[in-house]
């Protein structure tokens, strides 16, 4: 929340300063609801998991155990994430896809087919200290070069989308299972079975629980993350200075040679269990929208950090003591007195845990969308606190199944733990790399630095990563599966994709013909405007000419409508309209190009069709005073772009507008619909009473030196959009041809046209109303 221009005016800089202060106060306590709840659960499982198989305990070992957790703590996600990656935000953002959108403008990486030189002018474009010009380097000419090398990239960033994806499923099996393992051994001990039985309960009603949004939960569930952390200090505390005052010792690295020099190779494959204690740190940069970088860092240094090392530094005290309390080493760990209360609030703070990862998940299976490398999914929208908070229906049930299976089949945290901590690890070495080359074209600093970045944390990663493979057989295959498998879906998707809008680009309607056949097109131009859909940003689709060859008629008024994504976070209202005029005036064919970023929602406010109209007007009465945004009559076919800002109904000068209720039928208006038609249409209003929009007329100012021209052409406009207007899209069946290879035809005619049929219908993404909706057979042979 930036301040309000002029408020330094009003204000001196310690005023300001305050209010900062006391906002990043406010944010860093919402923080541990969404942020921190898996990292600061790790500490029911890490001690486990390391000495969980044949590696020899005794205090010395545990001394080293405890010495890997602190320097693992201090190098990833204090130093690594906190004080680094938290300064590579893109406007804001933060993630994986925040930084390859970083890439993709400050380098020409992107592989989406439809961008525009106006995309480069969003206000939000350019960002660091490359949006100053500079000459390319060497390294960055050659990775634009060769497109194979850019696809490569593009995988990467597919792969680490696949991995945390995988964190979805995990994170919440082993938090719950972790937590409720407290009750085994009680006094009353439960069975195993009891338990998983019990941790599934739980996940339903978690899974069940995410259409209420993340923003209020975990603003209630703050406070028992808080209290979580409080709890795990003082008992770790405790157990430091009860049971053996010496580990402090721990923290010296010297303990960490003197434990690979006694363990081992059990030592070096102990590390899979190590890296546990970091899982949830990716939260704190992919969760960097809704907060600031300072607020997280606030709340990490202060709070979670040190929370963290005095409770694994208490719990190592207790196992030097107590050999034989491995198996459930963090709760035998904890005073009798309390023992309850402390297994409550980790239950809940296992909740909160899984609740960020879910949400987190939901965000980046968006962000593929939004790249072109996922099936459309439903999107809803659930605060409007924060406007990056989203639920995904179908998502959500298949994560809840997918979670299901692992806890059940496995039903040993230490299986999961392998399996959960291959996915972690995956994800951190791919945003090293990603961050490496941020280094390189984003702050324009010279490769030997990034070289030592890439070295020095590729070399602690790649010990880490090391051991989760050697537990592949051990659990650790089923993160490699599932991203597998989305991997395909995801590819197979971006391919299909990419091969289809290929076709529509080389089978456009060509200016020669499209000229040839007149203003009229040679055929019926019934009252109404029609909007054509399509993916082509500059052009005309085949579907137009498929249309007017088959139907002798088409509407006074044509739009051309692309909606297409931008390798941008957020595209603001103002900058979302692309205007233009296709073909002369009297053709009366515009083309509207609305972006969105990658993080956007695509809300039906019911107001686009008036916005449209708006923004149209706005284009022909800026043409006239504007030459330079006319096409030529002869020689173009696309006029140039205009960018019109979206404004509220009735704030634009253009046009005078007035809202009425729409309760009768008005057959005295031309229409391209018949009477019929239109009774049908106040049928379908009335028994869709939540569908209904509100009616907007729109007149002419009456304004004596506006130009003829525009005044008539305004008035078609006007006179179309109070006939009706109508949605065509392209019902497209996409096919392999004949000579195609085995590979391709599996992958177009089996993958790709499944994935359509299953997934969500361009018109129910794009909120068409049924009504009004005329789709247009097309068949493409890719």
């Amino acid at each position: 929340m930036e301040p309000e221009p002029g408020a330094s005016s009003s204000r001196n800089p310690s005023q300001l300063s305050w209010v900062n202060l006391s906002r990043n106060l406010i944010l860093a306590y919402q923080s541990f609801g969404v942020v921190y709840g898996d990292l600061s659960t790790s500490p029911l499982y890490v001690f486990t998991s390391i000495f969980r198989g044949e590696l020899y305990h005794d205090e010395e070992t545990t001394f080293g155990a405890f010495s890997l957790i602190f320097w693992t703590l201090t190098l990833i996600p204090l130093l690594k994430y906190v004080f680094i990656l938290l300064s590579a935000d893109d406007n804001g953002e933060g993630g994986t896809f925040a930084l390859y959108s970083l890439l993709c403008r400050h380098a020409k990486f992107n592989l989406l087919p439809n961008q525009q030189a106006a995309d480069e002018e969003l206000s939000s474009y350019k960002y660091g200290p490359s949006s100053q010009p500079v000459a390319p380097s060497p390294l960055k000419r050659f990775l634009e070069k060769h497109k194979r090398l850019r696809t490569v990239l593009l995988v990467v960033v597919l792969f680490g989308a696949c991995m945390v994806i995988a964190d979805g499923v995990f994170t919440p099996a082993i938090s719950v299972l972790s937590a409720v393992s407290g009750l085994e051994f009680t006094e009353k001990k439960l069975p195993n079975g009891v338990l998983v039985l019990l941790a599934c309960v739980i996940l339903v009603g978690l899974f069940a629980l995410q259409h209420c949004g993340t923003h209020k939960v975990a603003f209630m569930f703050a406070p028992i993350v808080i209290i979580w952390l409080v709890s795990i200090f003082s008992v770790g505390l405790y157990n430091t200075i009860y049971w053996n005052p010496k580990i402090v010792r721990g923290l010296s690295p010297h303990y960490i040679i003197k434990f690979f020099i006694k363990t081992g190779k059990e030592g070096w494959i102990s590390l899979g269990g190590v890296l546990l204690c970091i899982t949830g740190s990716e939260a704190m940069f992919a969760d960097l929208g809704h907060f600031t970088a300072f607020s997280i860092r606030l709340a990490f240094a202060l709070v979670i950090y040190p929370c963290l090392v005095v409770q694994y530094m208490g719990q190592a005290a207790f196992l030097s003591k107590n050999l034989g309390s491995v198996s459930n080493s963090f709760y035998d760990s904890i005073p009798k007195p309390v023992y309850w209360p402390v297994f409550v609030i980790g239950t809940l703070a296992a909740i909160v845990g899984s609740q960020a990862v879910i949400s987190a998940t939901f965000s980046i299976i968006k962000q593929c969308h939004a790249l072109g490398c996922f099936p459309r999914v439903k999107v809803v929208h659930t605060s409007k606190q924060i406007y990056g908070q989203i639920y995904i229906p179908e998502i959500n049930w298949i994560l809840m199944v997918l979670t299901l299976a692992v806890t059940i089949g496995f039903r040993d945290t230490t299986l999961i733990g392998n399996a959960y901590g291959l996915a972690c690890i995956a994800v951190m070495f791919v945003t090293t790399f990603l961050m490496a080359l941020i280094i390189i074209f984003v702050w324009q600093k010279s490769v030997l630095l990034a070289a030592i970045f890439l070295l020095f944390f590729w070399v602690i990663e790649g010990a880490y990563l090391s051991a989760a493979f050697t537990k592949v057989h051990r659990g650790g295959w089923v993160p490699l599966v599932l991203s597998f498998i989305i991997m395909i879906v995801m590819y197979v998707w971006h391919y299909g994709t990419r091969r289809k809008y290929s076709f529509d680009l080389h089978n456009k309607v060509s200016l020669k013909w499209l000229l040839g056949l007149g203003p009229s097109l040679g055929i019926v131009r019934v009252p109404g405007i029609g909007l054509i859909y399509s993916e082509l940003a500059t052009g005309v689709p085949a579907i137009f000419s498929h249309f007017v060859t088959n139907l002798p008629a088409f509407h006074s008024v044509l739009v051309f409508v692309c909606v297409k994504s931008v390798p941008v976070p957020y595209v603001s209202p103002e900058e979302r309209f692309l205007i233009g005029r296709v073909c002369p005036r009297p053709y009366r064919m515009y083309r509207c190009i609305i972006r969105y970023g990658y993080k956007d929602i695509q809300r039906d406010d019911g107001d686009f069709e008036d916005q449209l109209i708006q923004s149209i007007a706005e284009f022909i009465q800026m043409e006239a005073t504007q030459p330079q945004l006319s096409s030529s009559e002869s020689s173009s076919l696309d006029g140039r772009m205009a960018v019109m800002s979206v404004r509220g109904i009735g704030s634009t000068s253009s046009l005078i507008v007035s809202e009425h209720e729409d309760v009768g039928l008005d057959i005295s208006i031309p229409s391209s619909k018949s009477v019929t038609l239109r009774s049908l249409q106040s049928v379908y209003d009335d028994e869709n009473p939540q569908g209904r929009r509100r009616r907007v007329r729109f007149q002419l100012p009456r304004s004596p030196s506006m130009d003829p021209t525009v005044r008539d052409e305004l008035m078609d406009l006007i006179q179309s959009k109070e006939a009706g207007v109508a949605y065509i899209l392209g019902h497209s069946y996409v096919k392999a041809r004949k000579s195609s290879s085995f590979l391709k035809k599996l992958a177009i005619d089996i993958g790709y046209s499944f994935l359509r049929k299953n997934c969500r219908g361009p018109s129910v993404a794009l909120n068409i109303p049924h009504i009004s909706l005329i789709e247009v057979g097309m068949i493409y042979y890719v």
